[in-house]
């Protein structure tokens, strides 16, 4: 897909407009590579001169801080950032919440200090400067939008997803916990990767629940993760051919054919 490194730009003396960090998930789970596809298609639609780590990139270390391990967050994060201050990196983009968060709130005090966006930020930004347009190809359609929560209750983001699905001319559902009272999906804090609390329901399947209730034909995430929960969610309901699960840059990109 034409993605350069960072190596490669420097070998050819060149400083990226913006670095895009791939993430663990967008790098390794095929899922979520639909995701990182996605939105480079649209870095690509919007002239974007951007680039990757590639190997170079290494776990923010959210998983580990959240579980409890301290030590290997820090060991991760300060390789991180000399790697990124090695290459004068100044700003950085996300597809996933938590390496948005980690980069965003957690690097500065190891030394670490970038401008950082989530992607749906970003998207907002090249809508705004005229560099990016949004077919309204779902007008109609029922959407409902859930909040991960890394990106609103964690920082307060809230508006850039929805003012960008809007654009798409689809008539918003909102779920009847959202924003600062939305449900989580299960998957923070490092759940992701271990079995479930035991509990009356599994909280994605609640949250799904929740989603279902609006009777909207699309599910739009922000987040790999809520993806893969989410999706799971329907799954669980036995609703796949009555709801999808999509991230914001897929809708878009499909909507450009891209």
């Amino acid at each position: 897909m034409n993605v350069p490194t960072m190596a490669e730009m420097l070998s050819q003396g060149k400083s990226p407009e913006v670095l895009f960090w791939v993430g663990a998930a967008g790098s390794y789970d095929d899922r979520a590579k639909k995701i990182t596809r996605a939105f480079v298609k649209l870095l690509h639609r919007a002239n974007v001169d951007f680039a990757v780590l590639g190997t170079e990139e290494s776990s923010t270390g959210d998983a580990a801080k959240r579980a409890g391990n301290e030590f290997l967050f820090q060991m991760q994060a300060i390789s991180n950032i000399e790697i990124l201050n090695s290459y004068e990196v100044k700003t950085i983009v996300c597809t996933d919440p938590h390496s948005f968060n980690t980069l965003k709130n957690e690097y500065p005090e190891l030394g670490g200090n970038y401008k950082v966006y989530h992607h749906t930020q970003f998207i907002k930004k090249l809508v705004q400067e005229g560099r990016l347009d949004i077919k309204k190809s779902l007008k109609g359609k029922k959407v409902t939008y859930h909040d991960p929560c890394y990106l609103g209750r964690g920082n307060g983001v809230y508006e850039s997803p929805r003012d960008i699905i809007r654009k798409l001319g689809v008539n918003l559902q909102e779920m009847k916990q959202h924003k600062n009272r939305a449900l989580c999906c299960g998957a923070g804090g490092a759940q992701m990767f271990k079995d479930a609390e035991k509990g009356d329901k599994e909280i994605n399947i609640l949250r799904t629940e929740q989603a279902l209730e609006t009777n909207a034909e699309i599910i739009a995430t922000g987040c790999p993760y809520c993806n893969t929960m989410m999706t799971d969610g329907v799954k669980f309901h036995e609703k796949e051919s009555q709801i999808i699960v999509k991230d914001i840059a897929e809708l878009i990109a499909e909507a450009d054919n891209l």
